[in-house]
């Protein structure tokens, strides 16, 4: 059996693993392992397995994943999301289909300072399916948009994606971040205008909610200051270089903590709760990267990524069409498995090709993750779909993806503005010098 024989057995064995739904990280680290071995040697395999998960659960790098996921853990359960999302609704519940446009707002409010999408998808379904169904909302408009208004917990900063990409990449996770931030605010502003022509298109789907007064729009901003303030402390000081990602992560976490004691909204229960998931979901991460950092060295040896950097650079056609066939293997691929795990497999392959074709690295990190959000609402997989199924149980399935499925065309279309036009997420970036 040859190198290349040996690598597409592999990701057939990979898939096939998943589909038995084994966890992502052991299943790379399982194929990895024994695609090595089989190519090299066993001894060598094991040296491999024991270095790759000490070097990736020793890296200072990493150590920025559980503070960012423990800020977001103590967002939730201090009710910053509950609060947000009162905002949103006092400005803009009473236009119509205005409760859906405020859980969009909610949304990208909470995924600043999150950073995951199932988290998002959670969080707000709790808080703003219960207000949809009172005023009788369409359950497919009204879990679809909790589940598409989720994806942005990836692409808004501080995204775990953006950290894990950077890291792969050696690129800065702050620029990073920074390239998330106007992307994130265009594809909010396309889920509000999906939803404002669906309801327009239908109105029977929605009933207006009653106009609040100026009095109760004004006291429900105190909700925002404290995000508002969250964010501009950590975004703030890598756009300004007072600060590394890592420490920006402490700050962040720090600064949740302290505003949600100062203004007694934590309990010691939602404390704990936190601390929980923070380990549960940082180890899980740990785990998809250690695998995927041994699955990456398996992949090396049968010089599969070097072949089709070849096969590629070697083909007579415009460079746009590679990075379409790219999307297009992203798009499909995300209909299939996580993103974050599918994001650590594909970088190794594609991300020499893009950049030896002149691309931009931090562009190219955005539109993967633009085009991944599509997979998280799109069935067989969209785990956002299976979030929210998990909080509004009396909606089938099938009727969350079929409301999922019209917003599509918002992703759809700022994935195309932001091929179109890169400066949309590099703008910021070049600002940071």
């Amino acid at each position: 059996m040859t190198s290349a024989t040996a690598g597409i057995v592999g990701f057939i064995v990979l898939v096939a693993l998943m589909f038995l739904r084994i966890p992502v990280g052991f299943v790379m680290a399982i194929v990895g392992f024994a695609g090595f071995g089989l190519l090299v040697s066993w001894n060598a395999s094991l040296n491999l397995l024991a270095r790759d998960f000490f070097s990736v659960l020793n890296s200072y790098n990493l150590t920025v994943v559980p503070l960012f996921v423990f800020m977001g853990q103590v967002a939730h359960h201090s009710g910053i999301s509950g609060r947000l999302f009162n905002a949103a609704n006092k400005f803009l519940g009473h236009l119509r289909g205005g409760l859906a446009i405020a859980t969009i707002g909610a949304c990208a409010g909470f995924s600043a300072i999150c950073g995951s999408t199932s988290a998002t998808a959670a969080t707000m379904a709790s808080v703003a399916l219960p207000q949809m169904k009172k005023y009788n909302y369409d359950p497919a408009l009204a879990t679809g948009v909790v589940a598409a208004g989720g994806s942005l917990g990836i692409l808004i900063p501080p995204s775990t994606i953006f950290i894990i990409y950077g890291i792969m990449t050696e690129q800065s996770v702050g620029k990073l971040f920074m390239a998330g931030i106007l992307p994130g605010t265009l594809l909010a502003f396309m889920f509000a205008a999906t939803i404002f022509l669906w309801t327009w298109i239908r109105p029977e789907l929605v009933t207006q909610a009653p106009k609040a007064t100026f009095r109760e729009k004004m006291a429900s901003l105190a909700g925002v200051v404290e995000t508002f303030l969250l964010f501009v402390l950590v975004m703030g000081g890598l756009f300004a270089g007072v600060f590394t990602p890592t420490e920006a992560a402490g700050i962040g976490a720090f600064g949740t903590l302290a505003i949600a004691l100062v203004g007694r909204n934590l309990s010691w229960g939602g404390f704990v709760q936190a601390v929980n998931e923070t380990t549960r979901v940082s180890c899980m991460i740990m785990v998809i990267v250690a695998g995927a950092t041994v699955f990456g060295h398996f992949l090396a040896v049968t010089g599969i990524p070097s072949e089709i950097g070849l096969w590629v650079s070697g083909l007579n056609v415009p460079h746009y069409v590679v990075v379409g066939i790219v999307i297009l293997v992203y798009l499909l691929a995300g209909c299939l498995m996580d993103s974050l795990a599918m994001v650590m497999l594909t970088i190794p392959i594609f991300y020499p090709v893009i950049t030896a074709l002149g691309y931009d690295p931090i562009w190219f990190g955005v539109v993967i993750v633009v085009v991944t959000e599509m997979g998280v609402i799109t069935p067989p997989v969209g785990i956002n779909v299976y979030v929210v199924a998990g909080v509004a149980r009396d909606v089938p399935l099938h009727t969350i993806f079929r409301g999922a499925a019209h917003m599509l065309a918002a992703q759809m279309v700022t994935a195309g503005l932001l091929i179109a036009f890169p400066q949309i997420a590099l703008f910021l970036p070049r600002l940071m010098g």
